[in-house]
């Protein structure tokens, strides 16, 4: 009995050594914030004030009626949607280049890459100088009408900054992780593909993608998550203008329980924010995760 408790307190003692730091700051940083977080969806808190009274489902019915939350959840499901999948197809795109016979593969796996350690809201300023002023003065310049004009003036270019900024940015990033399920591929598989008469194209079709379920998983998630909760690019780069064309769910968000002191619904708008992605994301992830047993 007492080398059974011996044996317990080892482990425990093993894992408050080890895990523990780890441990307390996740619940410290992640699982009491969230909790809180779920808690004040019941109050009318105003962000400031010590008072926050109990006003029970009223923020979630206030949420329900809240037309413009909808249409800026919609606005970003759009988004999710099409950066998603420009993202994967260019980053594998690239990975299979920087793959390939290619001189200065390191080169261009580093340029490639750069972009993503830019942080978000420079990286919006940068590329909004390039809009407003490098894209518009070529235009005159050529007297091309299409780029006189800026792209951030209209509610579709607009939005289409936005996405082409987000695959500037991720694609390098979904790059690396193309690259490791290329490179993790046995060349004996390919070989044997192409002494069965396999060229290059159905060799990648047939026996590459297949045995890249793993990474094609990673990516889907990341940058579902990271596009869902987009805020600091859709900040400098647009404001959510024109007009409020391009307000993304995370900037609705912020303006509500921020700027318009509605904490509470706000909270409330973040929670649903949060479990509309964690739904979507972990669902894509169980599909997935079922093909790679398959494959």
């Amino acid at each position: 009995m007492n080398s059974k408790k011996e044996s317990l307190w080892s482990k425990v003692s093993t894992f408050l050594v080890f895990a523990g730091p780890a441990t307390f700051a996740f619940l410290a940083v992640v699982i009491v914030p969230f909790l809180y977080g779920v808690y004040l969806t019941f109050t009318s808190w105003d962000g400031v004030s010590s008072n926050k009274p109990f006003v029970g489902l009223k923020n979630y019915a206030a949420v329900v009626a809240d037309s413009s939350f909808w249409q800026s959840l919609g606005l970003t499901l759009l988004y999710v949607v099409v950066s998603v999948i420009l993202v994967n197809v260019i980053g594998f795109l690239l990975a299979l280049l920087v793959t390939g016979k290619i001189k200065g593969k390191n080169f261009f796996r580093a340029g490639f890459f750069t972009p993503n350690l830019i942080g978000g809201i420079i990286l919006g300023y940068i590329w909004q100088f390039v809009f407003n002023k490098v894209i518009v003065y070529f235009g005159d310049a050529l007297n091309v009408t299409v780029l006189q004009k800026s792209m951030l003036s209209g509610s579709a270019s607009a939005f289409a900054a936005l996405v082409l900024v987000t695959i500037w940015q991720f694609s390098g990033y979904m790059m690396l992780i193309y690259i490791a399920g290329l490179t993790g591929v046995s060349e004996d598989l390919k070989e044997a593909a192409k002494i069965d008469g396999c060229n290059e194209s159905q060799t990648t079709r047939y026996i590459v993608l297949p045995l890249m379920r793993a990474s094609f998983t990673i990516c889907m998630f990341l940058t579902i998550t990271r596009c869902f909760m987009i805020y600091d690019v859709n900040l400098s780069l647009t404001e959510g203008g024109p007009y409020g064309s391009t307000v993304m769910a995370a900037m609705y968000v912020f303006q509500k329980a921020f700027s318009a002191k509605q904490y509470g619904v706000g909270q409330t708008e973040a929670i649903i924010l949060f479990i509309f992605t964690a739904v979507i994301a972990v669902s894509q992830t169980i599909i997935n995760k079922r093909k790679e047993v398959e494959a």
